[in-house]
């Protein structure tokens, strides 16, 4: 009996392995074949904060109501304006100056982009021209009140240029991050301060006996539109951000005295602020006036320049202009 099983059992089948050797090998040990790690994706806020570009922050801070330019005491005409059509006293309705406010501030915008859009766009262009800028809007703007009011309010943007954003661009150009055009600009604004700060000439007009010529060169005004398109060119912000951020602070300003002197209140500023209209109007002066070189510029609204020019014969007033 024995005999006959052991014979049976070698007439039996083997199982044969097929599997690899890899499969029968050995186990190893978890340390000595780990599991693959799955890389970690990429922190999505160290990704935007990499790749954001610094002319957004730049753009930003030129649109804070709170740069230090002064534009709270001007009104640019508005004071005067509604004292004229005697919108200013307690009997106008409320409707009436609200519509004659909507219709101040457009045409003020035209107007603006109009005599200086020009200027700033071929500043932000061609910042080598800044001083020539500089010198033909001093000679165009007939308005006094308007001149004393681009002068004052350009040489407080170029001391915000020389304290905070000159720093900045010298940073950038040390990390080869600037353009050209960025570079052109910084050295532009560095020789317009020299010269601002730089006393005037021996020869100059006001030491002059009378049969002495006049001197061949001007010492700088600083207009602000200049000013502000060269600035915007050094801190890398594109053309259509730069005639947009600067007519959408006018309005802003415009607005602002328009609150103090209670013809809005502040939840209407920001509802015209946030409305299409404002934006369709910004629109139309940039497409209206990009194309126009800053030989041809002009008053579109003269009108504005009177309100402007008369703001000094108010009896009382609250605005420097």
């Amino acid at each position: 009996m024995e005999s006959r099983e052991l014979a049976s059992q070698e007439q039996l089948p083997r199982p044969t392995s097929q599997e690899s050797p890899a499969t029968t090998s050995k186990p190893t040990s978890p340390e000595a074949n780990p599991l693959p790690i799955h890389p970690t994706p990429p922190s999505t806020t160290t990704t935007t904060t990499t790749n954001s570009h610094p002319s957004l922050h730049n753009l930003l801070l030129l649109s804070d109501s709170a740069l230090p330019l002064g534009s709270f005491a001007y009104s640019s005409g508005l004071e005067s304006f509604l004292a004229h059509h005697n919108l200013s006293g307690p009997k106008s309705h409320d409707a009436t100056r609200l519509s004659a406010f909507e219709t101040f501030l457009e045409q003020s915008l035209h107007n603006l982009a109009s005599t200086s859009l020009p200027y700033l766009l071929t500043a932000w262009h061609s910042p080598s021209q800044l001083f020539d800028l500089d010198n033909d809007l001093d000679a165009s703007t007939l308005c006094t009140v308007a001149r004393r009011a681009s002068i004052n309010q350009g040489r407080a943007l170029m001391g915000v240029w020389e304290r905070a954003f000159a720093s900045t661009c010298s940073n950038s150009s040390s990390t080869n991050t600037t353009t050209t055009t960025s570079t052109s600009a910084s050295q532009s604004l560095h020789k317009f301060s020299l010269a601002l700060k730089s006393p005037p000439p021996p020869n100059h007009p006001s030491s002059l006996p009378e049969l002495v010529p006049p001197p061949t060169t001007t010492p700088p005004q600083a207009h602000f539109a200049p000013l502000f398109g060269t600035i915007c060119a050094a801190l890398s912000l594109s053309r259509h951000s730069t005639a947009y951020i600067f007519l959408l602070n006018h309005a802003k300003a415009v607005l602002s005295a328009a609150v103090r002197a209670s013809i809005l209140g502040p939840y209407q500023n920001q509802a015209i602020l946030a409305s299409g209209k404002l934006q369709n109007w910004i629109q139309k002066c940039i497409e209206g006036n990009e194309a126009r070189s800053w030989e041809d510029a002009r008053t579109e609204v003269p009108v504005m320049d009177l309100w402007m020019g008369r703001h000094e014969l108010l009896y009382s007033r609250i605005f420097n202009s």
